[in-house]
């Protein structure tokens, strides 16, 4: 009687084993980019007893993932309709909150960039099961639903002062973030304050080390955002043309000064 019972004991545990190792291996693959790879595995797992909604979130994710790489609507579809299918009591804490991205993500493909925000601000809430990496996708996606939402409503500066208080939050918590960084500039311009703008800009790159391997993408992102953005816009306020150019000259030759100066920090 007892082997019987051992040996379904033992198969139970070698199936369970199986479908965690198929889950992680989507998993794995999806953290790769390899959505097509991470499809075809997920589709697999989530034809597995007990791995279907963990490996269903994976697969929902891919599709969404793959839909921004190919801007086949198709993907989207897919990866909506596989969001809906999920149980979420069914997912772990973790996957509760990559869930809510994803649903997050799903609307904001969908150009429903408020709600989509909103999502985005409830998963950031999940801070207790989101490590840093997810967190500054989270909240460079909140951000950047908040900022589409921004140009199509007339509480613009509301709108950028709520990201702006936000980031500032963010920094006073965590100095190694660089998505609040990047977007305390972009903020501070979207409020009206473009000396505010200017100077986080400023501080940003000199304290990039601090966001340790994202510190190079924080200085791109800021790099294109001073010479497209900001300095054009500082320079528009003075009152002629030719004042205008020579303080866009003045700002270039400073923001390279700058750059140049704290090269060594990089």
């Amino acid at each position: 009687m007892m082997l019987p019972a051992l040996a379904l004991a033992a198969t139970l545990l070698a199936a369970a084993g199986q479908q965690e190792s198929t889950v992680s291996r989507a998993r794995e693959l999806y953290n790769m980019h390899d959505f097509d790879a991470a499809i075809q595995t997920a589709e697999v797992a989530r034809r597995t007893r007990g791995a279907a909604d963990a490996a269903t979130l994976i697969l929902a994710r891919a599709y969404l993932e793959r839909f921004r790489e190919t801007q086949d609507i198709l993907d989207l579809a897919q990866g909506r309709g596989l969001l809906s299918q999920i149980e979420p009591a069914r997912l772990s804490p973790r996957d509760r909150v990559e869930w809510l991205v994803g649903l997050g993500e799903s609307l904001y493909l969908d150009g429903q960039f408020g709600p989509a925000a909103e999502i985005f601000d409830e998963a950031i809430g999940g801070e207790s099961v989101v490590d840093n990496d997810a967190r500054e996708r989270l909240l460079d996606w909140w951000a950047t639903a908040l900022d589409a939402r921004a140009r199509s409503t007339p509480a613009r500066e509301a709108t950028y002062v709520r990201i702006l208080r936000r980031m500032e939050e963010e920094l006073s918590s965590d100095r190694q973030s660089a998505a609040a960084s990047y977007w305390l500039v972009v903020a501070a311009r979207g409020s009206g304050d473009l000396e505010r703008a200017w100077d986080a800009a400023l501080s940003g790159w000199v304290r990039a080390p601090l966001a340790g391997v994202r510190a190079a993408g924080l200085r791109t992102d800021l790099d294109r955002y001073v010479n497209q953005v900001l300095i054009p816009e500082r320079a528009r306020r003075a009152a002629s043309i030719e004042e205008s150019a020579r303080a866009a000259a003045t700002m270039r030759a400073d923001w390279e000064s700058l750059k140049q100066r704290w090269k060594a920090s990089e």
